[in-house]
């Protein structure tokens, strides 16, 4: 059995009554589709519990619970307890042993109790309370346990902790004695319903799962804001993950085999756990193109921005390792884990030493023995008045704040000598110099970069959160449009635009989608319209894009209720389609394999930006002197072929927009704008590479 009706997470405490007010620290349970429920105590969230399990059997229903704390402890305890490797006979036996109140229970004893079972001093540490208790260590000072440190689930699972620690940040082993006793409860409460994943096979309508929402951390930093409380918001959101998991990958989670330790639900399966639970922007309304009543030709900027003001991301985030972070665009800000450098050190090769020991004028130290690399820090501390040999990079050992250059001193019979004149501090680097510890490293809608990644790893990130790339759907219409290198009868063309709008997408760090060349049939492109909208965040077609009798790409979008065509004042390509299919946004360009270059730069290229959530950009231009003349009416903005050459802006011999070498040979567009001009040699115009654009 492997479908759940409902899915229900319970992040677990070990400590006393919290109090009337949620807070943290305290127990949450979250179940999918409904607000976080707190209990202030163990005897609350018992009776909640057992209320909701009443409910599901009654209705009839699955029900799938997770609690975040171990069901087992490390291979060898359970038989030195009990006779018998069964985790579940440990419960049983565990539960008459434990007391429990809301404001009291003894754990602390209990654990030191059976350290006293053991020659040294453990296996359970941490004492949390003010009185000293014999057998319970209150740190590790000294500590030897007869047992593993780990499970073996612990060892894979980055950042877990072992059960065997009772108090501290991050402590388990709390939660660990009081929590089985309240599972145990249950499942005599409940006995013949209730399943203990992995130990029993799950044939029971109800099932209890260990879990552990570190699992999703980054989509659990991402979504908790200001003033939420982050384990309400971590059980909410793995319950709404697992829930959303495809019922084969939850199967696949459960095929575990770890009869003596247990094992954490998902351990193995972090991506798709994250992919589960990764937001979703909400989707863009149908009348986001929409055209102000009144309005027919639209200058450009006036199309510009009212494209970025209805256009928002519409991509998701997923977690990825840096390596295979370059090129994507970060989806939340990225904090820096450690201070870079993390520790003050020295700039250079030479000697450190007390700037407040030496004297003014010039300088003799006696060397203390030893020295500072980086990697190979100096073990003790540099007594006042002596130096240390310190090499590039090397931690400062306490006592040295200032250093000077190798080649600036003379050293011999354990003496450095030099010149005075140094300042406090000289040739070294303070801690977090560069980079603080929780600063923001990289901020959100950033591209990232190798350098980005390089500071992100200075600063101990081994992952970001990054959105996923902007799925770009890419397909040519038209009867006259063929395959190059295939026989073309009279009147047939090329198609020239796909494989540009292709190669432009990947360019721009998207998952570009060929889908072919649809003929002059509306029957056709619909269904490869439907296709686009399932593989894609963005459709970008060419060609039927106007009104008439062949232009099927904006007749299907004003059949669907939202199309809207734009008629930019702009030369090359005035009309531009824009409507929604099956809520995906499309892009209807041109024809004219020049116009729907240009149009895709100019509107296309930022509206993508905002869609992929590095937001809006506007293209980098440059004022050079003109090499041509040119004399240009009023009333609409050009765009020219142009590069540059000894400083100056050429254009491309041709205006024609069927000249398509002039994009080749061009590196760059000048931009002429909406007004009248009259252009001599050596005039200032605005060059935009098409670096600017990102290509």
């Amino acid at each position: 059995m492997t479908g759940w009706d409902r899915v229900v997470m319970v992040d677990w405490s070990g400590g006393n009554d919290a109090g009337p007010t949620p807070k943290k620290d305290a127990i949450w349970i979250g179940e999918t589709g409904q607000e976080p429920v707190y209990c202030r105590n163990r005897t609350v969230a018992e009776g909640w519990l057992a209320e909701r399990m009443d409910a599901a059997l009654q209705a009839g229903e699955r029900l799938l619970i997770g609690f975040d704390f171990p069901f087992a402890y490390p291979a060898g305890f359970a038989q030195a307890m009990t006779g018998s490797d069964d985790p579940l006979a440990l419960w049983s036996w565990l539960e008459p042993q434990v007391q429990d109140a809301p404001k009291a229970n003894n754990r602390f004893d209990l654990a030191a109790s059976f350290n006293a079972r053991f020659p040294g001093n453990g296996p359970f540490w941490g004492n949390g309370l003010k009185r000293d208790i014999p057998h319970l260590p209150r740190t590790k000072q000294g500590y030897a346990n007869p047992f593993p440190d780990h499970r073996l689930c612990e060892t894979k699972a980055k950042g877990s902790f072992p059960c065997w620690q009772l108090s501290g940040a991050g402590a388990v082993g709390s939660q660990v004695l009081m929590g089985l006793p309240v599972l145990e409860r249950l499942r005599r409460r409940f006995a013949g319903h209730i399943s203990v994943w992995p130990f029993e096979a799950l044939t029971t309508p109800i099932a209890f799962v260990e879990i552990w929402p570190g699992l999703i951390n980054p989509v659990v930093r991402a979504a908790t804001g200001r003033g939420d409380i982050r384990d309400a918001v971590q059980v909410s959101l793995l319950a709404n993950a697992l829930s959303a998991l495809a019922p084969a990958r939850l199967a696949a989670m459960l095929e575990v085999t770890a009869p003596v330790e247990g094992w954490i639900l998902g351990l193995g399966f972090e991506k798709d756990l994250l992919d589960a639970v990764s937001l979703k922007p909400p989707p863009l309304r149908n009348d986001c193109f929409a055209l102000p009543p009144g309005v027919d030709w639209t200058p450009v900027d006036e199309a510009l921005a009212m494209l970025e003001e209805r256009l928002t991301c519409v991509t998701g985030s997923e977690t990825v390792p840096l390596r295979d972070a370059m090129g994507r665009v970060l989806a939340e800000d990225a904090i820096a884990q450690r201070a870079n450098p993390p520790l003050p050190n020295t700039a250079v090769d030479g000697y450190g030493f007390a700037f407040a020991s030496i004297a003014e004028g010039d300088v003799i130290l006696p060397l203390t023995e030893g020295r500072s690399a980086a990697g190979v820090p100096f073990d003790g501390s540099v007594p006042p008045g002596q130096a240390l040999r310190v090499l590039t990079g090397a931690a400062l050992p306490e006592g040295v704040d200032t250093v000077v250059l190798d080649e600036d001193c003379t050293v011999s019979g354990g003496q450095v000598a030099f010149r005075g004149g140094l300042k406090p501090g000289a040739n070294t680097r303070k801690a977090g110099e560069d980079m603080a510890q929780g600063a923001v490293a990289l901020q959100a809608g950033r591209l990232l970069t190798p350098a980005d990644l390089a500071l992100a790893a200075s600063v101990g990130l081994s992952t970001l959160t990054v959105r996923e790339k902007l799925k770009v759907a890419v397909l040519s219409t038209g009867d006259e449009v063929i395959e190059p290198g295939t026989q073309a009868a009279p009147g047939q063309i090329f198609d020239a635009n796909r494989p540009m709008l292709l190669a432009m997408m990947a360019r721009f760090g998207f998952e570009a989608i060929d889908m072919g060349r649809v003929p002059d049939d509306r029957a056709t492109l619909a269904r490869t319209l439907d296709a686009a909208s399932q593989k894609a965040d963005l459709i970008l077609t060419s060609g039927g894009a106007s009104a008439g009798d062949e232009d099927h790409v904006s007749a299907l979008l004003r059949q669907a209720g939202a199309m809207q065509e734009w008629r930019i004042a702009l030369k090359p390509g005035r009309p531009l389609a824009l409507g929604l299919w099956q809520g995906k946004p499309v892009f209807g360009l041109p024809g004219n394999p020049v116009a729907a270059f240009v149009c895709t730069l100019i509107f296309a290229r930022p509206a993508m930006g905002l869609l992929a959530g590095t937001g809006w950009s506007q293209p980098q231009g440059f004022d050079v002197p003109a090499a041509f003349s040119k004399r240009k009416k009023p009333g609409r903005r050009e765009y020219l072929r142009a590069r540059v050459r000894d400083g100056k802006a050429e254009v491309f011999k041709s205006e024609g927009s069927g000249r398509i070498s002039g994009l080749s040979w061009g590196d760059g567009l000048v931009e002429l704008d909406d007004g009248a001009r009259e252009i001599g040699p050596g005039d200032p115009v605005r060059f935009i590479p098409y670096g600017s654009f990102g290509l």
